[in-house]
C-alpha cells in the first residue's frame, strides 16, 4: 500500500509540474502542446502551397492571363480566380512582418478549426488583387501564437503577403483597439488595405487588436 501511495504521489506532483510548466510557457510565449499541433499542420501546409505554385493555375486561367496585358487586371482575373476555387482550411498564401519574426501560411477561413492551422483569412473579403479590405485574424497565445506580438507593429512596418498568383507589400499605418462586435475594420475604403486582427488584451477575448497596412506595392507572377 505505501509503496502503491508513493507512485501515485509521484506522478501527481510529475502532473503538477508539467501543468506549471505549460501555463508558464504559454505566459511566456506559447501554449506548447496546441502549438505543436499548430506546427504539423503548417508543414503540411507549406508542402500544398508549394504545389501550388509549382502547378500554375489551370490551363484555362492561363489563357486568359496570356490576354491580358495589364497587371492590375491580371491580379484582379487571378484573385477572383483563386477565392472561387478555395474551401476552408485550404492554404492561400505566405504572411511576412520582419519587425514582429512573423512567417507564417495563411488557410482561407477564420473558425475554429482553421485557425488552429495558421491564420486564417477572412471568407467574406477578397484576396489580395481584387480590390478593397483583405482581412486575416490570428491567435496570441495557442496554435503557433502567430499574431503574438501584432502589437509591436509600427508604422511603416512591412507586411508582406505572397500568393501562388501575385506578390504584395503593404505598410503598416495605424494600430487600434475595438469591441468584437467592430465588423467595419474590415468594410472596403478608398484604397487598397490590409488588416489583421487579434483578441487582446493577451489571455482575453474582451477586445480585439486590429493593425491597418495600406497597399504600396503589387506584381503578379503569371503573364507578366
Amino acid at each position: 500500500m505505501r509503496r502503491a501511495l508513493r507512485i501515485l504521489s509521484t506522478v501527481l506532483i510529475a502532473a503538477g509540474a508539467l501543468l506549471l510548466a505549460d501555463g508558464a510557457a504559454t505566459l511566456l510565449w506559447e501554449e506548447p502542446v496546441s502549438s505543436l499541433y499548430a506546427r504539423i499542420q503548417q508543414d503540411r501546409l507549406e508542402d500544398e502551397l508549394a504545389e501550388l505554385e509549382r502547378s500554375g493555375p489551370p490551363l484555362a486561367e492561363r489563357r486568359v492571363l496570356a490576354r491580358l496585358p495589364d497587371p492590375g487586371r491580371r491580379l484582379r482575373f487571378a484573385a477572383r480566380a483563386a477565392l472561387r476555387r478555395l474551401h476552408e482550411g485550404d492554404p492561400v498564401g505566405r504572411l511576412r512582418a520582419g519587425a514582429i519574426g512573423l512567417d507564417e501560411i495563411v488557410v482561407h477561413g477564420t473558425g475554429g478549426a482553421d485557425l488552429r492551422k495558421g491564420s486564417g483569412h477572412y471568407p467574406g473579403t477578397p484576396l489580395p488583387g481584387a480590390g478593397g479590405t483583405v482581412a486575416i485574424a490570428g491567435h496570441r497565445t495557442t496554435y503557433g501564437a502567430p499574431f503574438r506580438r501584432i502589437d509591436d507593429l509600427e508604422p511603416r512596418d512591412r507586411i508582406e503577403l505572397e500568393l501562388p498568383y501575385g506578390s504584395f507589400t503593404y505598410r503598416v499605418e495605424r494600430t487600434r483597439i475595438v469591441a468584437p462586435t467592430a465588423t467595419w475594420v474590415t468594410h472596403r475604403v478608398a484604397y487598397d488595405r490590409l488588416v489583421l486582427t487579434a483578441c487582446h488584451p493577451l489571455y482575453s477575448a474582451s477586445q480585439r487588436i486590429v493593425v491597418f497596412a495600406r497597399l504600396e506595392r503589387s506584381a503578379p507572377t503569371f503573364g507578366s
